[in-house]
């Protein structure tokens, strides 16, 4: 029987072998670079830089062109979201086709690997950096009817490589279309996206349809900031608004962070089936050792202690193969809900700093420096796809490791009728640590009950931290010392289990440390985290977005009015009017927020030089000001006062 099962997987290893598509993915990921060079010339070609250079006078024929093409704006665009999310998606099987040894075209030494693989990820790069060119070139019909072509090329290799040759070695017949649909559904989105740009384009183009205005700012970015302007009523919040997701329709996921989920979930969907896979075929592997060790066992006589293991051996490789596919489940469903729940934790984050809000962020990083900030936003999306899948194999195997221990301590000796005595162990080390608990319990309340001045007031919730009974107390703290060292060896023993397994539980969450406070800087992976949503408070607050697009339109407006105020009637208003027109506009600023007075530029200065101990006394302004910020805010009590910002207090995430 072992002989049958050995050649027909030779068989089967044989027909993966002989199968030839003509052409495969891989191959034809090497020969799209030519294509790939021609298309970002062309775009390259049709852009003209801003700035002219040495070799513009030159080659003046060239007029400023073959400027730069950007394949996409990590930082400030939220258009084309999903666009781009696709285009990572099929760009998915080529990057973890960089972590298998088929990517290596020929042997190379160990020390030379790294510099293999820096040149694949170029190429992989180069590669797939027409679809994202073509998205967000200013040029649409050009880079859509380039894209379209580029994009039907890929579909059809891909698809002619997947159903022609279908098998693998890991998960077998089937194999490249269960693991390539992904990446085909990703190329036939963006063809039908590149589709629907080139449409729009030519009813643009006939005047069928206005183009859209270019601006700094979005229109949910400007529904945000009125949301702040107005005074809205609270409402209450659901279960699922307040534990799992609050849905916020002003708010959007920029496209670094929603390429990466995308790329996080499908390689999550294909790592957990090659692990499946190889899992499946790794017990098969020990079963036949198993079967062949028990033949060994039966033509052998004196064998007797290798014979009683055989029924052992084949219970544990019964038990660890139940186990490994019922945490195989659940570490992939812990995957997915990290990959979501980080989107959360990054708006929850972001929304705080808006608010001015770091009271959630250790103070090591309250002022991240620019370069490591800026760095960041190009780590994170690798990082976090790594973080992502090495997250999710080692949160298996600890799901494992308890899996087992649970079948060993409680399943299997129901099963086997061992129930009093297991019932008798587990009693045992339950009681043992409900008296350790207890005695705990103990000491607290007896200083809460003895050892505690009583309340101040009868509306206090808790006692005075002011001892009482002080002879008593001493006596209690000398008899429980001895005590507390014994339970003290068992509580340092918890403490490191419940560090390592909380820290290996949260080893893929790159948006929390797993380090101890005051060493935080030692996690890579948070300060990675901390720097990118410091880059993109600086970059993408609505607030700062709004009032920059303000300030353009307004000099916008007032360059079109110098150029044509020969031809208006009407008399442009005198310097005079607009600067009391400031100045009244200031003192109703200042009136209605008198803090302000002690912010503006003169008052600083004043405070600034005047250092001296004679001067500390506050000055006649600040006095000023306190009494009329306190005014203010007794009138607004009882009338409708102006819509405030309310700061909600920092909750983790």
């Amino acid at each position: 029987m072992i002989r049958n099962q050995g050649e027909q997987l030779f068989s089967n290893v044989s027909r993966i072998d002989d199968c030839q598509s003509g052409i495969s993915v891989e191959f034809f990921l090497h020969l799209s670079l030519l294509p790939s060079v021609v298309i970002v010339g062309v775009l390259s070609f049709l852009q003209k830089r801003p700035q002219k250079f040495a070799i513009d006078h030159r080659l003046a024929f060239l007029k400023g062109r073959f400027a730069i093409v950007v394949p996409l704006d990590t930082i400030g665009s939220l258009s084309n979201r999903w666009s781009y999310g696709f285009a990572y998606g099929a760009v998915s099987s080529s990057v973890l086709l960089l972590f298998s040894e088929r990517y290596l075209l020929f042997d190379v030494p160990n020390w030379a690997r790294a510099i293999v693989y820096l040149i694949g990820a170029l190429e992989v790069g180069l590669a797939y950096f027409p679809f994202f060119a073509c998205l967000s070139t200013p040029f649409r019909m050009v880079g859509a009817v380039l894209g379209i072509l580029y994009s039907v090329g890929w579909i059809i290799v891909t698809v002619w490589d997947t159903f022609t040759c279908p098998d693998g070695k890991i998960l077998g017949r089937y194999q490249k279309i269960i693991s390539q649909w992904p990446c085909i559904l990703s190329f036939i989105f963006l063809l039908g996206r590149f589709l629907y740009i080139l449409i729009k384009a030519v009813r643009i183009r006939l005047q069928l349809e206005p183009e859209d205005p270019e601006e700094l700012n979005e229109q949910h970015q400007v529904q945000h900031v009125k949301r702040l302007l107005r005074k809205t009523q609270s409402r209450p919040l659901t279960w699922f608004e307040r534990r799992v997701y609050d849905w916020d329709p002003y708010f959007k996921f920029p496209n670094r962070l929603i390429g990466t989920a995308i790329i996080s979930l499908i390689g999550l969907y294909m790592m957990t089936l090659a692990d499946y896979s190889l899992s499946d075929v790794a017990f098969d592997q020990v079963e036949r050792w198993k079967n062949t060790l028990q033949q060994l066992v039966t033509s052998c006589n004196q064998t007797e202690p290798v014979e009683v293991m055989i029924p052992q051996l084949e219970e544990f490789l019964d038990v660890a193969r139940i186990s490994w596919l019922a945490t195989t489940i659940f570490a992939s469903l812990n995957s997915v809900a990290y990959t979501f729940h980080i989107l959360v934790c990054y708006r929850k984050h972001l929304k705080r700093l808006w608010k001015g809000q770091k009271s959630f962020i250790p103070e090591k990083f309250h002022k991240p420096r620019s370069a490591v900030s800026v760095a960041s936003i190009a780590r994170y999306s690798g990082w976090q796809i790594a973080f992502t899948l090495w997250g999710y194999l080692i949160v298996h195997f600890v799901y494992f490791l308890f899996a087992m221990l649970l079948a060993y301590a409680l399943i299997l000796p129901v099963l086997h009728g061992n129930v009093v005595a297991m019932l008798n162990t587990l009693g045992t080390i339950l009681l043992t640590i409900a008296l350790v608990i207890g005695l705990v319990i103990l000491q607290v309340a007896m200083v809460q009950i003895f050892f505690l001045q009583n309340k101040m007031s009868p509306t206090d919730k808790e006692k005075p931290l002011a001892l009482n009974n002080r002879k008593a107390f001493h006596c209690f703290n000398y008899f429980f010392f001895f005590y507390n060292v014994v339970m003290g060896i068992s509580t340092c023993i918890l403490r490191l289990l419940c560090s390592i397994v909380v820290g290996t539980w949260l080893v893929s969450r790159i948006d929390r440390t797993i380090m101890q406070r005051g060493y935080e800087t030692m996690d890579a992976g948070y300060s990675t985290w901390i720097g990118m949503i410091f880059a993109d408070h600086y970059h993408n607050n609505p607030v700062m977005v709004c009032f920059c697009q303000l300030l353009i339109s307004n000099k916008l407006e007032k360059h079109h009015t110098s150029a044509y105020a020969t031809f208006s009637d009407a008399m442009p208003e005198s310097n005079v009017n607009n600067r009391a027109r400031r100045r009244w506009v200031l003192f109703y600023t200042l009136l209605k927020n008198p803090r302000l007075i002690l912010l503006r530029k003169h008052h600083l200065s004043a405070s600034s030089s005047s250092s001296s101990p004679s001067q500390s006394a506050p000055s006649e302004t600040v006095v000023r000001a306190c009494v009329m910020a306190s005014q203010t805010q007794n009138s607004l009590t009882g009338l409708q006062s102006l819509p405030e910002i309310t700061v909600t207090p920092a909750e983790d995430c």
